[in-house]
């Protein structure tokens, strides 16, 4: 479109300059001439077809003219039609000219955007409202409405209930006051059934054997319970709640000692080890790394065997909950990176015979 009208405006310039010479009674005959052959083409002709580059020309060149002289042309289309197309091309020029401004708020910084995702996804009882107060504490200046735009966009409710509490939040964030206990069973080389109870702590993961028997009385129980608050009370512990699952072996008698030092008990759904996953999972650690890789002939080798691994699990064995550290033994300090130690030398100390291996620097 550009070339073509830059070729019509040239062809155009030269006529004009072709009509200069010439007198006002020739441009007249020729001017009368014209209109004649098109009167005759509009007599003959359907209705013609303007391009973009027609129109252009003819807005360019009769704009100027007034209306009511429009109308005594002799012209192919209506004056107001010329006035339009004009109209048209000034929008046209206006626009590739004229950059328009951006409307409404400017966009959100993508920092402040992602901060905002943050603190909903740590905080799942915050709304938009309390999101929107710990930023302004923050010194960030942004509407409680962008706050609620950005939670939304990201499938968020802006609501406080965005997400009720689960068992596991509850108990990561009640660690340092529980205490889980449980029984579980394993027999012997005779196939005698002898039944164990251990206790372990939430927060530090140390676990405790209380004993082992082969007839888990009402008794027994009491007497294991009155040694739990005796082993709690010489280490100074915190705990305030002792999870248990609904196992007939533990009896009223059995909460209500514990009851008397303070420890209420909290017992799990039926049928739902979940709630005692902890307790589970060192059962399960047991058995893999103790139990099914020895053969206990009775009562006291299973004791001592458990003591072994107690002293074991709680004195050497890392946890990834702990970043590697046991329950009663810091992670050390780091050393140099071995491949610029001269000598290292480490020692393997054997419990039980083999089944639980320890390794330690040589003093």
């Amino acid at each position: 479109m550009l070339l073509r009208l830059a070729y019509l405006a040239a062809t155009n310039t030269l006529a004009l300059l072709r009509l200069l010479p010439m007198s006002d009674r020739d441009k007249d005959t020729e001017i009368l001439a014209l209109r004649h052959q098109l009167l005759v083409l509009q007599r003959q002709a359907r209705k013609p077809v303007f391009t973009e580059t027609d129109r252009a020309i003819l807005a360019g060149l009769l704009h100027q003219l007034p209306k009511d002289k429009l109308r005594h042309l002799l012209l192919l289309v209506h004056p107001d039609t010329i006035l339009r197309w004009h109209r048209n091309l000034l929008k046209r020029r206006h626009a590739t000219t004229c950059t328009p401004k951006r409307r409404g708020r400017p966009p959100t910084v993508r920092s402040v955007r992602a901060l905002v995702l943050r603190l909903a996804r740590e905080n799942s009882s915050w709304g938009y409202r309390r999101i929107h107060g710990e930023l302004a504490t923050l010194g960030i200046k942004v509407a409680a409405s962008t706050v609620w735009e950005i939670l939304r966009e990201h499938g968020i409710p802006p609501t406080p209930e965005r997400h009720s509490t689960t068992w596991a939040d509850f108990l990561r964030s009640q660690a340092d006051a529980l205490l889980a206990c449980d029984f579980f069973e394993t027999r012997t080389l005779t196939g005698a059934r002898l039944y164990v109870f251990a206790v372990i702590e939430h927060s530090t993961l140390r676990i405790r054997v209380l004993g082992v028997t082969a007839h888990p009385t009402a008794q027994w129980v009491v007497q294991v319970g009155r040694n739990l608050l005796m082993d709690l009370e010489d280490a100074g512990s915190r705990s305030r709640f002792l999870i248990r699952d609904r196992d007939s072996k533990f009896t009223q008698a059995f909460d209500a000692v514990l009851a008397d030092a303070g420890l209420r008990i909290v017992r799990s759904g039926i049928r739902m080890p979940r709630m005692n996953s902890i307790m589970e999972r060192w059962i399960q650690t047991c058995r893999r790394e103790l139990l099914d890789r020895t053969l206990i002939w009775n009562q006291s080798h299973l004791l001592h065997a458990l003591r072994e691994f107690e002293a074991f699990y709680n004195e050497h064995r890392p946890h990834r909950t702990l970043e590697h550290a046991a329950p009663l033994r810091p992670i050390p300090e780091p050393i140099s990176a071995p491949g610029h130690i001269s000598h290292l030398e480490v020692h393997r100390r054997d419990r039980l015979g083999g089944t639980l291996h320890e390794y330690r620097h040589v003093a």
